[in-house]
């Protein structure tokens, strides 16, 4: 997994652009990206957290299994994912029309720098 980094979204947006444009990939590009601590706290809910574990450990073949597994609606299922995907921790698999979930989260730990905005993450 690339080296995690809080960055704003901002940032974020002139790497896109960067990249558009043809500039090379910032060295740690790709991996999970969140904000702020508190959006990735926002994001590792409870109900989030058992989600990945159920993926890592049930490996699911199409979103549609996942939700039979977890008990929930596929639509709100999706949204999740989606979250999940935007922050990599979840990547997805095609297999023909089905798209299956995977999960890239791994063990780590927030650093967080309560006098400014230099929080980090560092996968353990």
């Amino acid at each position: 997994m690339p080296k995690p980094k809080v960055q704003s979204w901002a940032e974020f947006k002139n790497d896109l652009l960067a990249a558009a444009k043809g500039a090379p990939a910032p060295a740690n590009a790709g991996g999970l990206i969140v904000e702020s601590a508190e959006a990735l706290m926002r994001l590792l809910t409870p109900e989030n957290r058992e989600l990945l574990r159920v993926i890592r450990d049930e490996r699911p073949e199409s979103v549609a299994a996942l939700a039979r597994l977890t008990h929930r609606a596929e639509p709100n299922l999706a949204r999740t994912l989606g979250k999940l995907e935007a922050a990599g921790l979840v990547e997805f698999r095609q297999d023909g029309k089905r798209r299956a979930p995977i999960a890239l989260a791994r063990r780590f730990s927030v650093h967080i720098d309560p006098f400014g905005p230099n929080d980090r993450i560092e996968v353990a």
